[in-house]
C-alpha cells in the first residue's frame, strides 16, 4: 500500500467521504452524513481530517475540542487499506493537531456492537472511562 497522507477535508471530498462512511458502515439512518459534514464546515474546519493513499481518499477522522474535551467521530479506513497502520496515522494527526490547539484529553464513543473498534482504540492506550454516554436529539436530520 502507498504512504497515507493526510489533510483537511475540502468540499470535492464529499462524495468520496459519505461513501467511505457508508462502506465502513458508519452511517446511520438518523444521521445525514452530508448534513453532519455541513455543520462540521461551520466550525473547526481544521479538525476534519482526510487520509490519500495513491491519490484514493481511503481514511477520515472528524475532530473537535470545546475548551475542556477533544471528541473525535467518523474515524475510518478503508476495509480494504485496514491493517496498514491508517487508523493510527489518523489518530496521531487528530491527537497533534488538538495537542497544539491545548486540548488535555481526547474522548470518544464506540458502539457497543463494535468490539474490533474497541480494541483498536484499546492498543493506541485509550480507556474505558467510568462514565455513561447519554445523547439529546436536537435537530432531527429526516
Amino acid at each position: 500500500m502507498p504512504a497515507l497522507s493526510i489533510r483537511a477535508f475540502a468540499p470535492p471530498d464529499e462524495d468520496a467521504v459519505v461513501a467511505l462512511w457508508t462502506n465502513c458502515e458508519l452511517t446511520r439512518p438518523w444521521n445525514d452524513p452530508r448534513r453532519d459534514i455541513q455543520r462540521k464546515l461551520t466550525t473547526q474546519a481544521e479538525l476534519f481530517l482526510v487520509g490519500e493513499s495513491g491519490g484514493v481518499l481511503v481514511a477520515s477522522a472528524m475532530a473537535g475540542y470545546d475548551g475542556h474535551r477533544g471528541w473525535v467521530n467518523y474515524l475510518a479506513v478503508a476495509p480494504a487499506c485496514r491493517g496498514q497502520g491508517y487508523g493510527r496515522q489518523m489518530m496521531r494527526a487528530v491527537e497533534q493537531r488538538l495537542v497544539d490547539l491545548g486540548c488535555p484529553k481526547l474522548n470518544l464513543q464506540v458502539r457497543a456492537e463494535n468490539p474490533a473498534a474497541l480494541a483498536f482504540y484499546q492498543r493506541l492506550g485509550y480507556q474505558v472511562d467510568a462514565a455513561v454516554s447519554l445523547g439529546k436529539r436536537l435537530i432531527a436530520d429526516d
